[in-house]
């Protein structure tokens, strides 16, 4: 599997990912986006952002980098940094199908992204993703997946996905909504000839939303390499959002907001990637500073009183403004 790579891996920041959504279009949900991007939203300004983040995440030792069908042009981006460094060669690239991009690079688009897990929308989005990253594509995951969703139980679809695991593509799945941990013991379930279809699992988990732990932590007893996206909860963990807790416990600590959140996903005995979703070159050296916090058990316990209620959580992060 292509994640050994990330686990003989020995620079600090080894199990810290970079996730291109808030860079690959000009609208996205991130908390201070706005501020972050500034008003130039071209397409050439945000591919040269892209690449100035993957070059610091590199160099600081970051190796997995994950992109979407849906995050607008992050493949392409991804693409045309991969081709002009040929020398690169040690990382992990994945990405996902299931979303179609439909803002048609605006930032007050009524939709967009519009899901569909259909036979055809792999057909379709396989072969855009084959023509952008080629065999430098390692992971190709559904995108947000839950318990209702026609990829848990389209055998026609299991039999493609199946033929290109047995082509060398890892074949994985994302999770969203309150009921992530049902959707991850569905995807359990699902063999192709009796083998494990699925081989990573990427789920939202972070001290707000926690309820996905327990399935994670049976994905990962499972074999399968779990990744955790959305660690900063879309911005509400990072500075001038974060709870009060987490403002304490971060200068008690001397290091950022974004980073004790991130060390607090990094402790899971079953976390394997986590994703720094960055949108400048400043923030991911923030983020990477998450392998440094030294937490005890006091800051956790006052950490953990800030979990929420999935359903509350998830109806709070669909309100969020594309900025």
């Amino acid at each position: 599997m292509p994640f050994a790579r990330l686990a003989s891996a020995t620079t600090p920041t080894c199990h810290i990912g970079l996730g291109l959504a808030a860079v690959g279009r000009p609208g996205y949900i991130n908390l201070g986006r706005d501020d972050d991007l500034g008003a130039d939203r071209s397409v050439e300004a945000l591919r040269t952002r892209t690449h100035e983040l993957l070059d610091a995440a590199h160099a600081q030792g970051v190796r997995y980098f994950d992109a979407a069908r849906s995050y607008g042009r992050s493949e392409e981006f991804l693409a045309d940094w991969l081709r002009q460094r040929p020398d690169i060669d040690d990382v992990v690239v994945g990405s996902k199908w299931g979303y179609t991009y439909t803002a048609g690079w605006s930032t007050d688009a009524e939709r967009h992204e519009v899901k569909d897990h259909s036979l055809a929308a792999y057909g379709r989005q396989r072969a855009e993703t084959e023509a952008l990253l080629g065999n430098r594509l390692d992971l190709y995951q559904i995108h947000s997946v839950t318990p209702d969703s026609p990829a848990l139980t389209d055998k026609e679809l299991h039999a493609r996905l199946a033929d290109a695991a047995a082509q060398g593509l890892t074949v994985g799945f994302s999770t969203s909504g309150p009921a992530q941990a049902d959707a991850i013991r569905a995807a359990l379930a699902v063999t192709v000839g009796g083998e494990p279809l699925f081989r990573t699992v990427q789920s939202t988990y972070n001290v707000l939303e926690a309820s996905a732990a327990p399935a994670l932590a049976e994905a990962h007893d499972a074999g399968l390499t779990v990744i955790v996206k959305e660690g900063m909860a879309n911005g509400r963990l990072a500075a001038p959002h974060a709870p009060e807790a987490l403002r304490a416990v971060a200068e008690e600590t001397g290091l950022g907001c974004d980073a004790v959140a991130l060390a607090v996903v990094l402790r899971q005995p079953w976390a394997g990637v986590v994703l720094s979703g960055a949108a400048t070159t400043a923030q991911l050296a923030s983020n990477l500073h998450a392998a440094a916090v030294d937490l005890s058990d006091d800051h956790l316990a006052r950490l953990a009183t800030l979990t929420e209620d999935p359903h509350t959580y998830w109806e709070r992060r669909g309100r969020l403004p594309w900025h």
